[in-house]
């Protein structure tokens, strides 16, 4: 069903602010317009783009709560994490994340990804990778967004090891796992 422009933004604006990470697309969707016309609406109520939106709302609030690397450090976006417990991240693969003859991602930054969402949820100052476990189960593509789930799943406070496992995920396709032994400060 079409509205008219103002109500449209209107509820455009609701939707934006009960849920930051919806897409021009989906939102496009949503109202039935084209995606031009929601980001012209989006560009007359000061909206930003989704990108500056996730790294907003990251920033304000996870950046007192990440001890272990700087927010800016992690690979992609995260949209929530609690320390010792789990998190998650984003990651839209984009241009210059993929091989130019057929558009597939480069398997380090799906690694990358995972590996600093690993890092991200150990509630210490000090968190290193000492070991990890990995498998890719299918081809991301240009375009595609990950979305990256950790778990810890086991702290060893005798050992100074924290087991993480992450999951990634393309919609609800599992593209790659990792199981990671992190190394903490014993303190």
């Amino acid at each position: 069903m079409r509205r008219n422009k103002k109500v449209r933004q209107q509820m455009l604006a609701e939707t934006i602010k009960d849920n930051p990470f919806v897409t021009d697309e989906e939102l496009a969707e949503t109202f039935s317009v084209s995606i031009q016309t929601i980001r012209l609406d989006r560009l007359e109520l000061s909206i930003p783009e989704l990108r500056e939106r996730i790294k907003n709302v990251a920033e304000k609030r996870f950046e007192d709560e990440v001890r272990s690397l700087p927010i800016e450090e992690v690979i992609g976006e995260i949209i929530d994490i609690e320390l010792d417990q789990s998190a998650i991240s984003i990651l839209d693969i984009k241009k210059e994340h993929v091989f130019m003859r057929n558009r597939i991602a480069r398997g380090h930054h799906l690694f990358a990804q995972a590996n600093s969402l690993a890092v991200a949820v150990i509630n210490d100052e000090l968190a290193l990778t000492a070991k990890a476990s990995i498998q890719f189960t299918r081809s991301v593509m240009e375009d595609e967004r990950v979305v990256a789930k950790a778990k810890v799943t086991k702290i060893d406070t005798e050992t100074g090891r924290t087991f993480v496992e992450v999951n990634s995920f393309v919609n609800k396709e599992l593209v790659f796992k990792g199981s990671f032994e992190m190394y903490r400060s014993k303190k």
